[in-house]
């Protein structure tokens, strides 16, 4: 470069104070060389300022460092600060500039007065400090800038599950969020992956706190895995690892009626009817005049249990028993049960009340009173209580149908009401309307008649000196009450049944539904159905 020769001022190198530079030098070269008597150095202008000649640099300053995490593509987890130096005034020109944390060791370095300190914990706050150097010296540090906290990406999502919600097509994918990188989380992403590989439409949480998230329509058939990332402010984390691979089953819509057993009659003297069945339907109204309750979403490929019950066994030498449950059970569904009738209570001697039940059982005679029904949910009726002691016209209580109660027999001779059994209900869900789980008949004593048997299966009561009727199989009808002046044994309550209506065959059943028609199941025992 060329150097400018300067006519020396008395005799040598022109000096003066740091302000007389701009008059004795106005328009200074490159190479001239000056005694600043403020700072008791020698400079020399380097086209642009005056420097320092083989001295240390002056001590810099900083400024309040500021997050780096987000002002470019850094992607590691750990978080960065940005520190910018301004030179200090004389001295020579610094050809490097450090930063240091005051804790944790954290160290950068730079030619240029802008250093970036890496490898920070996000979320903590870090205090800084720093030092200019040059060949001929290192300056004392600077004080302690403000404390500034690092960001930076979020971490991935540790992944959960992806699993079926019951018996629909909806997936629900869980996970666990990991740390936020230090700023508040923006959103949080759920990408499909169709069969584990291609991936699909993403959605987006609720919140930025969730930690589930549910797909609808996705594509019967197919296979899909599941990954979760976050998003701040810096950017979005990496994606979880791929959750566990779910198939979208088809979903069967099915309609059903499932009828418990009915309860036995009561036994000598004199007998109460037994208790229909439970009766629950999606078909029409349900036992005990309850709504029509949800349709049943039955999983394709999956072998849906059924269960039919057996009647009561009407009561001799011991007390009648009531039915057993009728139900349909499988993966995706909540067991639907229906429960047995109750029994038909003993007359006098050892009398009994009806027992509890699907519909409630009839009293035995001796004034004592029916059973109550199922009250959640709704399946039947009360049975009806008996009248009392008397010399004549004794008779049992009817048992509860799905459609009525049972009737409380009450009076005397000609004019007594006998205890006939409730009335069941009709359906139309085999495409035929069928009336089902009525009650059963008080028994009848000296010169009254018996009681009868509701509609839908229930069985008669004993006339004076006989055996209870037994009920209607596979209707869950209530069994008839004895008959008294040693009449003796009550009637049998009838089986139950379950039918299973849906828009598209099943693929195999077992247990030989009777009669199967286009999507109409009728199971008479137990079994099993797929479709």
């Amino acid at each position: 470069m060329a150097i400018s020769k300067l006519n020396p001022i008395k005799g040598g190198i022109p000096k003066g104070n740091t302000d007389n530079r701009s008059v004795e030098f106005p328009s200074p070269v490159i190479g001239d060389v000056y005694y600043n008597g403020t700072l008791e150095i020698l400079e020399i202008y380097n086209g642009s300022s005056w420097v320092a000649v083989s001295a240390p640099p002056a001590t810099p300053s900083i400024a309040t460092p500021t997050d780096a995490s987000s002002a470019d593509a850094y992607t590691s987890t750990a978080g960065k600060l940005s520190v910018v130096f301004t030179p200090g005034s004389g001295g020579g020109t610094p050809n490097q500039y450090n930063a240091y944390t005051t804790v944790g060791g954290y160290f950068g370095y730079n030619a240029n007065s802008t250093v970036v300190i890496s490898g920070l914990t996000p979320g903590t706050s870090y205090t800084i400090y720093g030092n200019a150097q040059n060949n001929f010296g290192t300056t004392v540090n600077t004080p302690n800038a403000a404390a500034v906290t690092p960001t930076t990406l979020p971490q991935a999502p540790t992944i959960g599950t992806a699993a079926r919600n019951g018996g629909t097509t909806d997936i629900t994918v869980t996970w666990t969020l990991g740390a936020n990188g230090g700023k508040n989380l923006s959103a949080i992403t759920i990408t499909p992956y169709l069969n584990g590989t291609t991936a699909q439409t993403a959605q987006t949480a609720a919140t930025t706190s969730s930690t589930s998230h549910t797909f609808t329509g996705l594509t019967v058939g197919s296979s899909y895995t599941f990954k979760v990332k976050t998003t701040n402010a810096n950017g979005n984390s990496p994606e979880s690892s791929a959750t566990n691979s779910v198939i979208i089953p088809t979903i069967v819509t099915a309609d059903y009626l499932v009828i418990a057993g009915g309860g036995g009659g009561g036994y000598r003297d004199v007998g109460g009817g037994g208790g229909a069945g439970g009766y629950r339907t999606s078909y029409s109204t349900t036992g005990g005049g309850g709504a029509a309750e949800s349709q049943l979403l039955l999983t394709g490929g999956v072998a849906y249990t059924i269960t039919v019950g057996s009647g009561g066994a009407g009561g001799n030498s011991s007390a009648a028993s009531a039915g057993t449950v009728s139900s349909i059970s499988g993966t995706g569904i909540t067991t639907l049960t229906s429960t047995g009738g109750g029994f038909g209570g003993r007359g006098t001697g050892n009398s009994t009340t009806g027992g509890n039940g699907g519909s409630g059982g009839g009293g035995g005679w001796g004034g004592l009173a029916g059973g109550t029904r199922t009250a959640s949910p709704v399946q039947g009726f009360d049975g009806g209580g008996s009248n009392g002691n008397g010399s004549s016209s004794q008779a049992g209580g009817g048992g509860g149908g799905a459609g009525a109660v049972g009737l409380t027999s009450t009076g005397s001779g000609a004019s007594a009401t006998r205890g006939n059994g409730g009335n069941g209900l009709s359906s139309s869900i085999t495409g035929t309307s069928v009336t089902r789980a009525g009650g059963g008949g008080g028994g009848g004593d000296y010169s009254t008649t018996n009681g009868a048997g509701g509609t839908g299966g229930g069985a008669n009561g004993g006339l004076p000196g006989s055996a209870g009727e037994s009920a209607t199989s596979n209707t869950g009808g209530g069994g008839g009450g004895a008959g008294g002046f040693s009449g003796g044994i009550g009637g049998n309550g009838g089986s139950g049944v379950v039918i299973i209506r849906a828009a598209v065959n099943a693929t195999s059943t077992t247990g030989s539904p009777s009669n199967p028609s286009t999507g109409i199941y009728i199971f008479n025992g137990d079994g099993s159905i797929t479709f």
